[in-house]
């Protein structure tokens, strides 16, 4: 489904994003020039009438599933994590802003004071209208990841496709950083990435965009204007959907 004329491909779109993409080069913390040029890339397609909704990670800040590997309570880790997804989300929310992009951050946490809280029918009001929405704390509760969350908030939104931003241009059957002759897939079914384990999203978000028959394009996000030529149709990364 490309577009030739400059017309989107897709009309709402669920972006995913992991707290590391927002690092850069650093070894923690946000990056401001990524963060900048991450806004750039959303405000780009957001012009050409894409309804586009956010949900970011928090592992550039803190790693639930990390600290709760070495004792911490897992719940309570996770819930740590979810605070840090709201920091993220906020730091999007300003650098959108200076970008004169509109946009709302909602949280599955209530934080009245900083975002609002979520509400599905209120988010889906705010993508007609044309603002961009980060959904932040993930889903609100602690064993779930980010990953799950971005397909739970695509499919209640009516998104048109699930694009899973990473730092590899899609999904390899190794490895690519340890095995150079991995191979790449262009497009792969839902089931073969669940059998295969190539954990590209985790089990129980792969399964509920199966189920809601939500498409999945991995991509690379560090590569200038991708989020663009996807949105226009072009095959970019590796389309995950049914068989």
């Amino acid at each position: 489904m490309k577009s030739t004329s400059g017309v989107p491909a897709y009309r709402r779109v669920l972006l995913k994003l992991s707290g590391e993409a927002l690092m850069g080069s650093d070894a923690y913390g946000i990056n401001l020039e990524v963060l900048t040029r991450i806004a750039s890339e959303i405000k780009s397609v957001t012009v050409i009438g894409v309804q586009l909704a956010v949900v970011i990670g928090g592992g550039n800040i803190f790693r639930g599933m990390a600290h709760a590997a070495r004792g911490m309570d897992r719940a309570s880790a996770d819930y740590m994590g979810m605070l840090a997804t709201i920091m993220n989300s906020l730091a999007l929310q300003d650098a959108l802003e200076k970008l004169d992009v509109p946009v709302r951050v909602q949280s599955a946490l209530r934080f009245e004071q900083v975002v609002e809280p979520y509400i599905r029918r209120r988010a889906i009001r705010h993508l007609e209208k044309g603002r961009t929405v980060v959904f932040a704390a993930g889903t609100g509760n602690p064993f779930f990841t980010t990953d799950t969350a971005a397909s739970l908030r695509g499919a209640e939104i009516g998104a048109d496709v699930l694009l899973k931003a990473t730092k590899v241009d899609g999904i390899y059957d190794r490895d690519p950083v340890k095995h150079p002759d991995a191979k790449r897939f262009n497009q792969i079914s839902y089931n073969e990435v669940l059998e295969r384990r190539l954990g590209v999203m985790d089990a129980a978000s792969i399964a509920l965009c199966r189920d809601q028959n939500l498409s999945v394009r991995v991509f690379n996000i560090t590569n200038p204007g991708d989020l663009m030529r996807i949105c226009l149709g072009e095959n970019v990364g590796t389309l995950v959907k049914g068989d």
